[in-house]
């Protein structure tokens, strides 16, 4: 991704992905549902804190001349800042949404198996996904810096505001100094380390490419065996660690299997990846229309959500036709 030297202004990509990524990770996956995430005041924060963290992430990579890896390291990064910092849901046990998580596995004043899941959803679902799609979306723009300088640093002001007004406003649970001071230590880190790792950590080679339906197959199946591992093994009886594994290994062999069938993301085009993307959708579109006609509560319009999640993905595939391009 290197970084044109012409003066970008604020465009149709960065905004884009300033909307979708709220979309993909609180409205598809039913934690805002519509009527909560249209609200103007939760929508105007939600994009706030969401849009900001992938636009943000996104520059930072392309100036820094990175790959998908640091992006996905500046993605765990970013769910600390919001589950840890913000709505303080790494620490609560008491957190809205957290239910049998808030006791199992909570040592040392952390819900362990929640911090795990949510750091790996968001760097997923919140950031790198949204940042694949809207590069699918404008092909020609990916070589680009989205956002100026100046609009760089207000982003990184919106984060700060909304992630200060979350701590104070949205709950009255505070943790203790020391976890707020070790969740920021950790997100310090985490984009040193993505600032240190190269870009292309992993060398390129050439490769016979699957098929896309089995990079959607692959998509799908890291889906539901990581939220399997999250949401069914706690209310088995197993120790703590188990779960907590379990995720981080489906993370880790999904992510090598993509690897190798795209020779490290040298020799697959824009519909493999567009299949994987949808692929790892597919599990929360699918949850949208049970949330909504199972009778939940609040969980009217899911199902409009998922269609047209379903025709987005449809229109993309259209649209890329079958013409290769390379990963970045």
């Amino acid at each position: 991704m290197a970084l044109s030297t012409e003066i970008m202004r604020p465009h149709q990509p960065a905004w884009a992905l300033f909307l979708l990524s709220p979309m993909v990770g609180e409205l598809l996956s039913g934690s805002s549902p519509p009527l909560e995430f249209f609200n103007p005041f939760a929508f105007l924060f939600m994009a706030g804190l969401y849009g900001s963290g992938a636009v943000i992430i996104r520059d930072l990579a392309l100036r820094w001349g990175k790959g998908w890896t640091s992006v996905l390291v500046m993605g765990v990064a970013y769910g600390i800042i919001e589950e840890g910092l913000e709505v303080k849901s790494f620490f609560d046990p008491h957190w809205q949404d957290i239910g049998l998580l808030g006791s199992y596995g909570r040592v040392a004043g952390v819900n362990w198996v929640w911090s795990v899941e949510l750091s790996i959803f968001h760097a997923v679902f919140s950031i790198a996904l949204p940042i694949l799609l809207v590069s699918l979306l404008f092909a020609r723009e990916t070589e680009r810096a989205w956002v100026s300088d100046r609009t760089l640093k207000l982003l990184f002001a919106v984060l700060a505001l909304d992630v200060a007004i979350g701590f104070v406003f949205l709950t009255p649970y505070y943790p203790p100094i020391l976890s707020n001071v070790l969740a920021i230590a950790l997100v310090g880190g985490l984009f040193v380390l993505a600032y240190a790792l190269p870009r292309h950590n992993l060398p390129t080679f050439a490769v016979k490419v699957p098929r896309s339906r089995r990079f959607f197959f692959l998509g799908t199946s890291f889906t539901t065996l990581f939220f399997l591992c999250a949401w069914a093994l706690p209310g088995v009886g197993l120790p703590f660690p188990v779960p907590i594994i379990a995720m981080l290994l489906v993370s880790y062999l999904s992510f090598r299997a993509v690897c190798k069938w795209s020779g490290n993301g040298g020799s697959w085009n824009a519909r493999h990846q567009l299949a994987l993307a949808a692929g790892a959708l597919s599990f929360l579109i699918a949850l949208s229309f049970v949330q909504e006609l199972s009778g939940t509560p609040g969980m009217i319009g899911m199902s409009l959500v998922g269609l047209g999640f379903m025709a987005f993905l449809a229109y993309l595939w259209v649209r890329l036709g079958s013409a290769p391009r390379a990963s970045r």
